[in-house]
């Protein structure tokens, strides 16, 4: 049956009488906004409840691995307090209930730290870890400051049951074991423990057959870790650390272009290009063995100086029409360039193992290679572009004062934190560090004067070809 409205024309009156009576109804209609109610109460009250356990914002862990003979022992601490919906024994006002805690604690090793640890020797996975001891202990307990006292402390008596401790500041010790062939293979170890807090810190320290240690110091998740890499490991981590740091680097990729726009020849490229190299490896190794100031404000006032040197060279481009002694000026801020990439490494060279130099020398060279690439697309894209679309100079013009433009903008915020230092020059004590200092300094200096004087013999004769384009429309 169907019967007709001014409005809705037809409608099915079985169909409304099958779905729409129980809403007609007063009571269908109080029982869903009495479930509606519920629901909202339940909501609001889940959002401004806190919850009982919550991941810490900050978290240190503590890692301590070794081979001996065919086993590989790794030793964990971490805060009790991350170890998320794990429910701990409790006594009193919140004390750790040391008698009953064993298999929960247990559990929370098994959960959130054997899951989180592979294992490589000689880059193959190893199976077979095994849980060997388990506890809790003080936040004041120093053992963990070396392999062997974390070992015998892990390996000791428990805590006694009367100790009074709030259970999220205890710390939970594990030790596994891992069989291996030798203790003289190679070993890597994957650690994923960056889901213990927010923010996670990781001390790892390797300890070798000799007694030698490897410390590494991280946040989050580094990824495969080699605990003692051969030189061709850390070769080739660390050439492709540079080649994806010079692609990252805008700053960097923007002073390239400076470099790039007015030149597009041979001769004067591989000047430049090579100054540019030369000069930032001087700087970047130097800086690895120390010989960077280690104060507050150096990195800003590095920031600033790169952002500098693509104002200046791109105000170059713009007024001058054939830049003479490129090469030069490229060295000078090619110095400052080489602090800058220091910065990115200072926390990655703990993964060099005992090849720091070739670490670096690698680093230069995923630089260059990026460097490459990017020269030579700019090379092609920049002669496509003045081709067929603007005049070779009015392009330059234009370029470089859009570069200059952002250049500019970030040297001004850069400056300003800068400024927030208060840098303050005071005489220096005259004695034996202070001499130490100056003649550290004074051999860099004869090297870059040295490098100076050597590529003023050979650049000059390459710099004749000026910057004269491919195809000059003019």
């Amino acid at each position: 049956m169907a019967i007709q409205t001014p409005m809705h024309g037809l409608i099915d009156c079985g169909h409304f009488d099958r779905f729409g009576g129980a809403f007609a109804s007063r009571r269908g209609l109080a029982r869903v906004l009495g479930g509606l109610l519920l629901v909202l109460i339940f909501v609001l009250g889940s959002a401004s409840t806190p919850r009982a356990h919550e991941v810490p914002a900050d978290v240190l862990v503590r890692v301590l691995v070794k081979p001996e003979g065919n086993r590989l022992r790794v030793l964990v601490r971490v805060p009790l307090a991350s170890m998320l919906d794990i429910v701990f024994p409790q006594r009193g006002p919140g004390y750790l209930n040391i008698f009953e805690a064993d298999s929960a604690l247990r559990e929370a090793a098994q959960v959130w730290v054997a899951s989180e640890l592979d294992v490589y020797e000689n880059d193959a996975r190893v199976e077979g870890q095994q849980l060997v001891a388990v506890m809790a202990s003080l936040p004041s307990d120093r053992s963990f400051a070396s392999y062997d006292e974390a070992l015998a402390h892990v390996l000791g008596p428990r805590l006694p049951d009367s100790t009074e401790i709030v259970w999220q500041q205890a710390m939970l010790d594990v030790l596994f074991e891992y069989p291996i062939q030798s203790d003289q293979s190679q070993f890597s170890i994957d650690p994923t423990l960056a889901r213990l807090g927010f923010r996670t810190q990781t001390v790892l320290r390797f300890v070798l057959p000799d007694g030698a240690v490897r410390a590494f110091d991280y946040r989050g998740n580094p990824g495969l870790v080699r605990l003692d890499p051969r030189w061709t490991q850390a070769a080739l981590r660390f050439v492709v650390l540079g080649f994806e740091h010079i692609l990252d680097g805008t700053d960097h990729l923007l002073f390239l272009a400076c470099l790039v726009i007015p030149f597009r020849r041979l001769r004067p490229l591989v000047a430049i290009v090579t100054s540019f190299t030369i000069a930032h490896s001087v700087t970047l190794i130097a800086s690895a063995f120390g010989f960077a100031p280690s104060a507050a404000w150096f990195p800003p006032l590095i920031e600033t100086l790169i952002a500098v040197s693509i104002v200046y060279m791109a105000l170059e481009n713009i007024l001058a029409a054939t830049p003479k002694r490129r090469w030069l000026i490229t060295f000078g801020f090619g110095l400052v360039h080489g602090f800058g990439f220091s910065f990115a490494l200072r926390e990655t060279l703990q993964f060099a193992g005992g090849h720091l130099l070739t670490s670096l020398l690698a680093f230069n060279v995923g630089v260059e290679l990026g460097q490459l690439l990017v020269i030579v697309a700019l090379v092609g894209v920049l002669s496509v572009l003045f081709k067929y679309t603007f005049a070779e100079r009015a392009g330059t013009i234009l370029l470089s004062a859009l570069v200059a433009h952002t250049a500019w903008h970030w040297m001004t915020e850069r400056g300003g934190e800068l400024m927030l230092y208060n840098i303050q020059l005071t005489m220096p004590v005259f004695d034996m560090g202070l001499l130490a200092v100056a003649m550290r300094w004074g051999m860099l200096l004869l090297i870059i004067a040295a490098i100076v004087w050597l590529m003023s013999m050979v650049f000059p004769k390459m710099d004749q070809d000026g910057a004269a384009p491919l195809r000059a429309r003019d």
